[in-house]
């Protein structure tokens, strides 16, 4: 079937886009076995999402390969169960991507309780997952029109876009699937070749030599190029603007005029986690580019984010007052009257249970001490003309604390979830900061605490324990955007998804804390075999609010550069993000936009065929980050089960440029082959 035989009136009425599975049809989607298999993949997927969080402070997109993975084994299946549709390989997907982003916001934040010598629960950690999970989903539903539907032509979802693909490319089969498949093909071959065989470098490193510490770089990754085909020139460059602004400007200047001066205590600490830092070096001409970043440009990149996410939430006002609006007509409404008159394609679950799952949650928080929360005495000092003396009140069992905190998380989980969405619609799941969310909402419950006099460890864990939800909930907006796009292209019910993301949420949130609970009592967190990155500077921002000495000035600094770049009417969220993020990360998505805009250039905008999914570029694109997702997570999986990271070959270069030379021409080599896909394409 093809996309175009849908007709004009099962298209939607808001963007025009006609789903590959017509309104109208009505096939198999949300039952049992869909949803059983998402919530076991999503287990297997996030532990080793998890373990390589841990490792490394990065986390994989899982939404393509496990599109990829639902379609071959719901297949294996169909002896058992019959043919399975594309839209139950979408329901199976979705459950299993919600169950892996849950990871993310776990790994993040967690093992600081374990570095401070706290170590939680199983229970709480799950409860905490779920918690999460369910307010993240939650909170798409009234998103969902307004920036999956309403902006589909603006907020591309890059990896909704490419699972979309990859299901429809399965569904079809023939010469619509094939480049699909390639590109699948030549991802997962390309990673093996650098993370299991080590044939070359994965980075490409040029370090300038009238710039002080100036280093620019490039990942040889197959999957970041295809996300940059995707995304096109615009966003690519903003991100790698924002990046040469952290790497060939602040940096160096850092050297530059600080290069003698004693690198802050809270900052050696922080870099002694790091693996390889010399633990002699005491003054910041010592460090290297990275180890700068690390150090100063990550706290400066963050109040960036801050500051840009503060400014999207302030412009998406509008967008979340018309989807509080909505929901307040639909209280006054019936379930069947709500759904009367509507596509199927355009039902979502009623405002209504988002309202009452939000008050469980809300409850849950405030009446469950296992959940977050400690006994505390409140000081409250009076003004130094007001003849009064300090008011203590004991806080029995903390409910005030636990009811303000479960207000806290509300109101940083529904601001950050619409910031997420945008993000990863704009640039990835990959390149989402969910960590500078996290910090700025430990800045601002760390202040609240700060001057409440919550101060102790035990505000530190209810502080660290409010980011963590708010983090899961931002981590998997993310990823279940890309979920509802995809659906959106493919024609799902929208309401079947949200069913099983809550049910994705709940049903493996037990599993993924499992890994996390045992790889910190087994290796510890923090340490050379669990570095936890991310959850260290967690910790350290932390420790910095609550104990008064956190480094506003770099945060302050930040935030001037994303006010700097809207008064130019350029997008801050990804110029912010480009900063925060390694500048090679960055560059890759620039080259794939560049591609894509020559080929525009020189063969014309066929807005027509690439929403039919005929661009060839696009399909291959799709394959290389699906097939560099699939081979990562097995990678993981490997290292999880041999406890090391997998080395099954390594090429001895005589000297560091002979790879990154070699490196460099297989890069040259896979980006000839995309532009010569979409070239062909475009010519037929």
């Amino acid at each position: 079937m093809s996309i175009s035989n849908s007709s004009t009136n099962n298209s939607s009425p808001i963007s025009g886009f006609k789903p590959y599975v017509p309104a109208s049809t009505v096939m198999k989607d949300f039952n049992v076995k869909t949803v059983i298999l998402g919530i076991f993949l999503g287990a297997v997927f996030g532990s080793a999402n998890a373990y390589l969080g841990l490792k490394v402070g990065l986390t994989i997109s899982t939404a393509i390969p496990l599109a990829v993975i639902s379609v071959a084994i719901l297949r294996l299946l169909t002896p058992i169960f019959g043919r399975s549709t594309i839209l139950e390989c979408n329901i199976s997907q979705t459950t299993g991507s919600a169950s892996s982003s849950l990871a993310s916001g776990i790994i993040f934040t967690i093992p600081a309780l374990f570095i401070w010598g706290y170590v939680p629960s199983l229970l709480q950690m799950t409860l905490l997952a779920i918690c999460g999970g369910i307010l993240g989903v939650l909170f798409m539903i009234p998103l969902r029109n307004f920036l999956i539907v309403k902006e589909h032509q603006t907020l591309p979802y890059p990896e909704g876009t490419a699972s979309a693909e990859v299901l429809i490319a399965a569904s079809e089969g023939g010469s619509t699937a094939k480049y699909v498949f390639v590109g699948l093909g030549l991802g997962a071959l390309y990673k093996g070749f650098l993370s299991l065989l080590y044939l070359w470098t994965d980075k490409v490193q040029i370090y300038l030599p009238l710039i002080k510490k100036g280093v620019i770089g490039i990942s040889t990754t197959p999957a970041l190029m295809g996300v940059g085909y995707i995304l096109g020139r615009r966003i690519g460059t903003i991100l790698v603007a924002g990046g040469l602004v952290s790497w060939v400007l602040i940096i160096p200047i850092i050297a530059w005029q600080f290069g003698d001066t004693e690198i802050w205590s809270k900052t050696l600490e922080y870099l002694k986690t790091k693996e390889g830092f010399d633990t002699s070096i005491r003054l910041i001409g010592e460090l290297s580019a990275k180890e700068i970043w690390e150090g100063y440009i990550r706290i400066i990149g963050a109040g960036a984010v801050a500051a840009a996410g503060i400014i999207t939430v302030i412009k998406s006002i509008p967008t979340m007052f018309n989807s509080l609006k909505v929901g307040v007509r639909q209280l006054k409404e019936s379930a069947v009257a709500l759904d009367k008159g509507k596509l199927r394609t355009e039902r979502d679950l009623s405002i209504k249970y988002v309202i009452i799952g939000v008050l469980l949650i809300i409850m849950a928080i405030t009446f469950l001490p296992g959940i977050i929360g400690g006994d505390f005495t409140m000081i409250i000092s009076f003004p130094a003309w007001l003849p009064l003396p300090d008011l203590e009140i004991a806080v029995s069992a903390t409910t005030m604390m636990r009811f303000l905190s479960s207000l806290a998380i509300v109101f940083f989980a529904f601001c950050f979830v619409t910031v997420s969405s945008r993000i990863v619609g704009m640039i990835g799941v990959s390149s989402n900061p969910t960590s500078g969310m996290a910090i700025f909402t430990l800045m601002g419950t760390g202040l609240i605490f700060y001057f409440l006099g919550w101060t102790d460890l035990t505000g530190k864990i209810t502080a660290l324990t409010i980011g963590t939800i708010v983090c899961i909930a931002a981590s998997i907006a993310g990823d279940i955007s890309q979920d509802l796009k995809a659906g959106f292209i493919v024609g799902a019910t929208p309401r079947k998804q949200q069913m099983g993301e809550i049910l994705g949420a709940m049903g493996s949130a037990f599993f993924v804390c499992v890994a996390v609970f045992y790889l910190g009592k087994a290796y510890g967190f923090g340490t050379e075999e669990m570095p936890a990155p991310q959850a260290t500077l967690m910790k350290t921002v932390l420790d910095g609010v609550l104990g008064g000495d956190l480094r506003w000035d770099l945060v302050g600094i930040g935030a001037v550069f994303a006010l700097l770049v809207v008064l130019f009417k350029v997008p801050p969220l990804p110029f912010a993000v480009g900063m925060y993020l390694p500048l090679y990360t960055m560059t890759p998505v620039f080259i794939g936009g560049m591609i894509r805009h020559v080929i525009e250039k020189k063969y014309g905008q066929d807005k027509e065929k690439v929403e039919r999914g005929k661009d060839q570029g696009i399909l291959l694109g799709s394959g290389l980050i699906a097939g560099e997702g699939l081979m990562g997570v097995a990678i993981a999986i490997i290292a999880v089960i041999t406890a090391q990271k997998p080395k099954f070959f390594e090429i001895p270069y005589p000297a560091e440029w002979m790879s990154m030379v070699v490196a460099g021409l297989v890069f040259v080599g896979l980006g000839w082959y995309l532009y010569g896909v979409a070239a062909r394409s475009r010519k037929s």
